[in-house]
C-alpha cells in the first residue's frame, strides 16, 4: 500500500504550526526572565548590578546537551529535592563561563544550593533530560558568581569566591588570624575619631588615652550583642564619622567658649545626654517596625550620594592639618596610596597584605621615619622648648620653626608614659549626662543618617556572606540594637553613637572573610586590650600629623564606598545622574552658605580656620527668639549629608523610574525566608529567642 494513501498517511497538523511549549502569560514571562519595563525611558547605559538574563537561543532537534553547563554549587552530592510544598520555586542561575562574554543559564529548585535539576517527572536527581543518568557533574569553583533570579523578577548576586562564608567555623587558629586581621584592616576607622574630637574638647593626651579604651571596649561588646541579637551579619561595630561633625559642632557651641578649667569633661557629659537620647529614638524606630516602612524610601540613588558626602565633608579639616608638617603627612599620604594601589595585587602566602594592611603600614613606616628624624635632631632648635604654649614663646627663631616643633617630634606626647598598665572601662566614669533638648534634635536627625548607612552595609555584606539579604524585619532588629549599642557609648561616654562601620564592606571583599565567628573573637580580643592601659596610651601618643594624612585617606575611602552603591542601579541613567550630581553638588554649597554666613573677612573667630565649619550655631542665617530653634535649623543645615540625604530621597521617590533603574534594594520576604533553611539559619536568633519572639514579626521571622 503506497505511504501516499490519505487513510493511513500522516494527518495535516495545524497552521501555522503551534509552538513545542504553550505560551506562558506575560506577568509569568515577566518574572522568569527578569523583564523590566522602564517608565521613565531610559536605557540601560550601564551594567552596574541588575544583571538581566540574555535571551534564551531555540533548541535545535538531535542537539547534544551541553556538558559545560552541568554545574553544581556544593562539591558534595547534591541532596534529594525537598517537596514543592516547602520549597517549590524555581530560579535561574547564571555561572560565569571561560569566556566572559557567555553566560550559562540553567533551572534549580533548591536555593539552598542543593540539587540541581532537581526531579522532574519522577526522574532522579541525576537524570538527564532524556531520563539517562548523567556522569560525574562538575563542582563549581570558588570564584565563580551566581546569579540568582527570584519569581519576583529581580537579580540577586551572589558571590561563591569567599573563603568562609557567614556560619563557616574553619577552626580556632584560622579564625583567630582572619579575626585580627578583620579589626587590623580597619583600625583607621576604630581609633581616630577619639584622636580628634578630645583635643577639640581640651583634653589632655591622658583624657584621649582612657576615651580610646573606652572606645575599644564598647566596641567589642557592641559588636558581639550585634552578631548575636541584632543583624547577626559579620559586621563590626564602633565609632562613625555620621557622628563625627555633629559632635565637632556641639563641641564648639557658643555656650562652650568661655568655659575655664576642665572642659572636657564637661563637653563630654553634654555629649553623652545627646547621644543617649538619640539613641533611644533610634531604638525605637527600629524595635517598632517604622524602619520597614522606611526601608521602601531607602535606595542605591539615596545612599550613594548621602555617604559620599559624609567624607567630602572634613576636605577643611584634612590636608590644612597635614600641610602643619608636609615632609611626614605627604609621605604617608603616598605610602598609603602606593600599598593600597600600586601594590594591592602583591600576594604573601596567599594573602594580599598591601592592600589589606595599607593604614597601619602606612602608619608604622611613616613613624618609624618620624622616631628617627626626632632622635637625629632634625627637629630640634636650639633654646627652643616643644612644650612651651606658642603665646608664650618670645624668640622670633623659635616662632619661625614652632610648627615643626610641635607637630613634626614624636616624642611630645606624654600618653604612654602616664597611662596605667590596666584600667576598666566603666560607665559614667565622667560623670552624669547633661541632657540638652537641642543638642538632642541634632543627634536625633544624624541617628536617621547613621541607619541609613547601616541598611547600605546590610545588604552588600549579605550579598558578600550570607545566604540571601535579610528581611525587613531583620534589618529592624538590627537598626534597633544599634540604638541600644548607642546608648551604651553613651554611657560609657565615647563621644560618639556606636553604628556599623561601613568599611567592614570593603574588607569582608577583599579579605573574602565572612564568618560571623571569627568577627566574635576579634572582639573579645578588643575587649582584653582594651583593658591594657598602654594600648590605649600607645594609640593615644601618635602624632595629629598622621592621624591626619591617615583620615586623609580614609574620608576618601568613605566617599568611595557610598558612591559604589551605584552599582545596585543604572548608573547610566540620566535620572540617576543628574540626582546624584544635585545630591553632591547642594551639600557641598548650601552648608557653607550656613558656614560662611555672617562673617566678614576681618571677624576674629575664637577656633581654628579648620574648625570653622562647626561654629554656625553662633551666627548662622536664623535668628528668631527661640533660641534653641535656631541653634537646632542652623546646625543641622549646616551639615552636608543631611542635605544630601534631604535632596537625594526627595528626588529619588518622586521622579519617575523603574525599580531596575533606581536599583530598590531586594529583601528576603518574611513568609519566603522561613521556607530557606539557609537563611533562616544565617538570621534567626540564638538560644531560641526566635521563638519567645515570634509574636514580634516586624522585627524577624
Amino acid at each position: 500500500m503506497s505511504t501516499s494513501d490519505p487513510k493511513v498517511g500522516p494527518k495535516p497538523g495545524q497552521w501555522p504550526p503551534a509552538p513545542e511549549s504553550a505560551a506562558m502569560p506575560p506577568s509569568s514571562w515577566a518574572k522568569r526572565t527578569g523583564f523590566r519595563p522602564k517608565f521613565s525611558g531610559e536605557t540601560n547605559a550601564s551594567d552596574s548590578g541588575q544583571i538581566s538574563l540574555p535571551p534564551r537561543p531555540k533548541e535545535q532537534k538531535n542537539s547534544q546537551p551541553d556538558v559545560e553547563a552541568v554545574r553544581v554549587r556544593a562539591t558534595q552530592p547534591p541532596p534529594a529535592p525537598p517537596p514543592a510544598a516547602v520549597n517549590g520555586t524555581d530560579k535561574a542561575v547564571v555561572v560565569p563561563a571561560e569566556n566572559k562574554d557567555q553566560t550559562v543559564v540553567k533551572r534549580r529548585r533548591d536555593s539552598d544550593g542543593g540539587s540541581v535539576g532537581g526531579a522532574k517527572d519522577g526522574l532522579g536527581p541525576g537524570a538527564g533530560p532524556n531520563g539517562v543518568p548523567e556522569g560525574p557533574r562538575r563542582a563549581v569553583v570558588r570564584n565563580e558568581e551566581v546569579i540568582d533570579v527570584e519569581d519576583d523578577g529581580f537579580v540577586r548576586e551572589r558571590h561563591t569566591h569567599m573563603k568562609y562564608e557567614l556560619r563557616d567555623t574553619p577552626g580556632l587558629v584560622p579564625i583567630g588570624l582572619y579575626g585580627f586581621q578583620h579589626y587590623l584592616s580597619i583600625l583607621g576607622s576604630l581609633i581616630l575619631i577619639p584622636l580628634v574630637i578630645v583635643p577639640a574638647m581640651g583634653g589632655t593626651h591622658e583624657d584621649t588615652s582612657m576615651v580610646v579604651s573606652t572606645v575599644l571596649f564598647v566596641s567589642g561588646v557592641t559588636t558581639l550583642l550585634h552578631t548575636s541579637f541584632g543583624s547577626r551579619l559579620p559586621l563590626i561595630q564602633g565609632p562613625s564619622f555620621v557622628y563625627l561633625a555633629p559632635a565637632l559642632a556641639i563641641i564648639n557651641s557658643p555656650e562652650f567658649q568661655g568655659l575655664n578649667g576642665n572642659n572636657f569633661k564637661h563637653i563630654m557629659k553634654q555629649l553623652q545626654g545627646a547621644i543617649i537620647i538619640a539613641s533611644a529614638f533610634q531604638t525605637i524606630l527600629g524595635y517598632s517596625g517604622l524602619m520597614s516602612v522606611f526601608l521602601r524610601l531607602i535606595n542605591p540613588v539615596v545612599v550613594a550620594p548621602t555617604f559620599a558626602a559624609v567624607g567630602l565633608s572634613f576636605y577643611s579639616y584634612g590636608f590644612p592639618r597635614v600641610g602643619t608638617c608636609l615632609e611626614i603627612g605627604v609621605v604617608q599620604i603616598l605610602l598609603v596610596i602606593m600599598f593600597s594601589l600600586y601594590l594591592r595585587k602583591i600576594s604573601v602566602f596567599g594573602h594580599r597584605i598591601f592592600l589589606i594592611y595599607a593604614v597601619p603600614l602606612g602608619l608604622a613606616i611613616t613613624w618609624a621615619a618620624a622616631f628617627l628624624l626626632t632622635e637625629a635632631g632634625v627637629y630640634s632648635y636650639k633654646g627652643c622648648d616643644a612644650n612651651v604654649p606658642a603665646s608664650n614663646i618670645i624668640s622670633d627663631h623659635c616662632r619661625k620653626h614652632v610648627s615643626r616643633i610641635k607637630h613634626c617630634r614624636v616624642d611630645t606626647s606624654h600618653a604612654l608614659k602616664s597611662s596605667p598598665w590596666f584600667r576598666f572601662p566603666y560607665p559614667l566614669q565622667w560623670g552624669t549626662p547633661v541632657f540638652e533638648w537641642k543638642m538632642a534634635l541634632v543627634m536625633c536627625a544624624v541617628s536617621i543618617i547613621s541607619s541609613v548607612d547601616s541598611v547600605g552595609s546590610y545588604h552588600a555584606s549579605s550579598l558578600l556572606a550570607a545566604s540571601g539579604p535579610p528581611t525587613p524585619g531583620v534589618v529592624s532588629r538590627g537598626i534597633g540594637l544599634e540604638g541600644l549599642c548607642s546608648v551604651l557609648a553613651g554611657l560609657w561616654g565615647t563621644g560618639t553613637g556606636s553604628t556599623t562601620i561601613t568599611e567592614n564592606v570593603h574588607t569582608i571583599a577583599v579579605t573574602k572573610m565572612g564568618s560571623r565567628r571569627a568577627v566574635e573573637l576579634g572582639a573579645c580580643a578588643l575587649i582584653l586590650l582594651s583593658l591594657i592601659g598602654k594600648v590605649g596610651g600607645f594609640i593615644a601618643s601618635i602624632p595629629e600629623v598622621m592621624v591626619a594624612a591617615l583620615l586623609c585617606f580614609m574620608w576618601a575611602m568613605l566617599s568611595a564606598l557610598g558612591l559604589s552603591n551605584l552599582r545596585y542601579s543604572e548608573a547610566g541613567s540620566s535620572r540617576n545622574i543628574i540626582i546624584v550630581g544635585l545630591s553632591l553638588f547642594f551639600s557641598l554649597s548650601v552648608p557653607a552658605y550656613f558656614q560662611q554666613y555672617g562673617i566678614s573677612p576681618n571677624t576674629n573667630l575664637s577656633v581654628p580656620s579648620y574648625l570653622h565649619p562647626y561654629i554656625v550655631a553662633s551666627h548662622g542665617p536664623f535668628r528668631s527668639k527661640y533660641g534653641g530653634l535656631n541653634y537646632f535649623l542652623n546646625t543641622l543645615l549646616s551639615l552636608n549629608m543631611v542635605i544630601a540625604f534631604l535632596v537625594a530621597v526627595i528626588l529619588d521617590n518622586t521622579v519617575p523610574g523603574s525599580q531596575q533603574e533606581r536599583g530598590v534594594y531586594v529583601w528576603s520576604e518574611t513568609e519566603a525566608a522561613r521556607r530557606e533553611p539557609a537563611i533562616t539559619k544565617d538570621y534567626e536568633l540564638p538560644f531560641r529567642v526566635s521563638r519567645i519572639l515570634r509574636w514580634v514579626k516586624w522585627v524577624g521571622f
